[in-house]
């Protein structure tokens, strides 16, 4: 037996384990939800191919309220894992952007995107801005996927996304502010718990610095330091941080650089008290909302907000 297949070379609690044999043993994210329709909400889900060359794919939700005659706001979605675990088909997404879709009427693309270390970063970035283009083939009602073209309304385009994901959502309305949309307007943004690295020697910018061992001066991971910052591509953004998140002080330091970075939109913040990172994630069953506890009513609090952000524009 070859010793390095056991040998541990890197290991990131909770997270990621790397053999010395090369192979990747991810410590969370691997379950997987099939897609169908959710019995308690009506939601629809399937499973598309975006690229079949890189494997970057995505789940897409219907909700049950439509009126053919009326076009749904869009949301994609963009889920987090450090970059490195995790898809819109394990259970905690597919539950979540299942009760965003149905409260806020949304049809909603759930983004997923190659993973590191096999995949190192940016691929992260090149894979979900593909999604973003693949979505804009819809714009004029003749792209691949027919519930986009039949029930999207691209004039009304939120990105989202929570840890990894909200860094990324960040990033790709940077892109659309410097590339443009082919035709889709992005209204806002919604960051849960954004992943930015700082310059403090914590796990987290180890995870960083082992994903993308070139970038730790990348805008894209350290978005204070962007001097482009102000352009950022949408007029609205809503960031949230909880009290007894690790990276709490990242969300905070994003939302202050954008609020003044001379950029011409409304930034919120909304701080959830004795809550740790993601913690939604896991307070809420299958798009019926259970509030049986505090954490499952900040939870409700959470995705609530989310909804009126999306609904009031």
């Amino acid at each position: 037996m070859n010793p390095n297949s056991t040998e541990i070379a890197c290991e990131f609690p909770y997270c990621l384990r790397i053999y010395k044999d090369g192979h990747v043993e991810r410590l969370m994210g691997n379950e997987t939800t099939p897609p169908g329709t959710d019995p308690d909400t009506g939601v629809q889900s399937k499973d598309i191919t975006i690229s079949s060359e890189t494997g970057v794919s995505a789940r897409l939700f219907l909700p049950k309220t439509i009126n053919p005659k009326q076009k749904l706001k869009l949301l994609i979605y963009i889920h987090g894992g450090a970059f490195c675990v995790a898809s819109p088909f394990n259970p905690a997404y597919h539950n979540h952007v299942t009760t965003l879709a149905a409260k806020a009427n949304v049809i909603a693309l759930s983004v997923k995107y190659r993973l590191a270390p096999e995949h190192p970063l940016p691929i992260a970035y090149e894979d979900t801005w593909t999604a973003f283009q693949w979505v804009a083939l819809h714009v004029n009602r003749n792209g691949p996927e027919a519930w986009l073209n039949d029930h999207a309304d691209f004039e009304h385009v939120f990105f989202a996304g929570d840890s990894a994901g909200a860094n990324l959502a960040h990033n790709m309305a940077m892109q659309a502010a410097a590339e443009g949309l082919s035709g889709m307007k992005l209204d806002g943004i919604l960051l849960i718990h954004p992943y930015f690295r700082n310059n403090e020697p914590d796990i987290c910018n180890k995870v960083m610095e082992y994903l993308y061992p070139t970038g730790m001066d990348d805008p894209r991971i350290n978005a204070i330091i962007d001097p482009k910052l102000s352009s950022l591509g949408c007029s609205r953004v809503v960031v949230f941080v909880a009290e007894k998140d690790f990276i709490r002080d990242r969300g905070i330091a994003y939302y202050e650089a954008l609020k003044n970075s001379g950029w011409s939109g409304v930034v919120e913040l909304v701080d959830t008290e004795d809550e740790e990172h993601d913690f939604h994630l896991f307070h809420i069953v299958t798009g019926k909302i259970e509030v049986q506890s505090i954490h499952n009513q900040k939870a409700v609090a959470l995705v609530n907000k989310m909804v009126s952000f999306m609904t009031q524009s």
